[in-house]
Formats: C-alpha cells, sequence, structure tokens
C-alpha cells in the first residue's frame, strides 16, 4: 500500500482503512529511508515496510533492519542486482523482492528477477516485483522460484479488481533449485 499522496495518491487513511478490511498482512509499500517512518508504518496498522537498498546504501539498510527488528515491524528488502542482493543477505533481509522496473529509468525487464531469483537462498522469502500483469506473468516468476509477487498497476487500474487478482492466483511455484 502506497501512502505518498503527491505521486501515488494514496494516504495514511488508506492504509488503516485496508488494515481494518482485511486479517492479513498489510505492506507499507513508500519509500522509508529514516527510522521514524517505520514508526509511522507500524502505527497505521503496516505489519511490513519495504526497504529499497539502492536508496539506503549498506550503512542505511543495517540501520533500518535493526529499527525494523526493534518494532516488531517486518521488512522487504527490494534489490535490482547483484550488489545489492549481498548487501540485503549480509544486513540479514529474510524476505527479499527483486524489482523488475529500473527506478532510474522507470523502464521494465523481466530478466531481472529471473536472473536473480536463482541467486536467493532457498529459506529466503523471495518475491517478484514489477511487470506482472497476467497469469503468465506470474507463472513465469514462478518457474524462476519467486515464493510470491507484488502487484500493484495492473490490478489497481482493472475496472474489477477482484477478477484480476483471481486471474493471478493458483499458480504453483516451482522451489529454487528444482
Amino acid at each position: 500500500m502506497l501512502t505518498e499522496p503527491e505521486h501515488f495518491a494514496g494516504s495514511n487513511d488508506d492504509l488503516r482503512n485496508v488494515r481494518g478490511a482485511v486479517g492479513l498482512p498489510v505492506l507499507k509499500k513508500d519509500f522509508h529511508v529514516e527510522p521514524i517512518q517505520l514508526l509511522e508504518a507500524k502505527g497505521l496498522g503496516a505489519s511490513a515496510a519495504r526497504l529499497i537498498v539502492r536508496a539506503l546504501g549498506p550503512l542505511g539498510l543495517s540501520q533500518m533492519m535493526t529499527a525494523a527488528q526493534a518494532l516488531a515491524i517486518e521488512t522487504l528488502v527490494e534489490i535490482r542486482d547483484e550488489r545489492e542482493l549481498e548487501m540485503a543477505l549480509e544486513a540479514g533481509a529474510r524476505v527479499i523482492g527483486i524489482n523488475n522496473r529500473n527506478l532510474e529509468t522507470l523502464e521494465i525487464d523481466p530478466a531481472t528477477g529471473e536472473r536473480l531469483l536463482k541467486r536467493i537462498p532457498a529459506e529466503i522469502i523471495a518475491i517478484g516485483e514489477s511487470g506482472v500483469s497476467g497469469r503468465a506473468d506470474v507463472e513465469r516468476m514462478a518457474r524462476a522460484g519467486a515464493d510470491a509477487i507484488l502487484v500493484g498497476s495492473s490490478v489497481s487500474s482493472a475496472s474489477d479488481p477482484a477478477e484480476a487478482v483471481r486471474g493471478l492466483t493458483g499458480v504453483s511455484r516451482v522451489a529454487r533449485g528444482d
């Protein structure tokens, strides 16, 4: 759930409303760069917060991981390349998301996830992000070893979001290394 109002048309109330409507974990997907933002996420009812390695660097990531642990909020550590994967693993990430979107150019390259998924240890939860718009994309990520996917715009822009979600579910994943 993006809560940033200017660029993503979100709000804190959106997160609170989702938290009140579902019994599932809720991810605050904003750009978290300061520990106080994790405290805010927790206060809004988020179960987890996204940390982007590219935005934090090794020291910032370590500080944010320590703050998240102290607050008992899970982290989704987002990477885009092998160097960032190493930083995530060194920081103790237990859930790693691979963003197929280059945040500098906004171009999507599905090969990014396919390349990096096989490098994530089996005991780490691996999530494919960006560029998932249909069942074939989910199946491709599952074959590459993704434990889950993070979908945003294809569901939020669908005329029937519930049907869009149903169309993406029920795909069996293939364990990394199989």
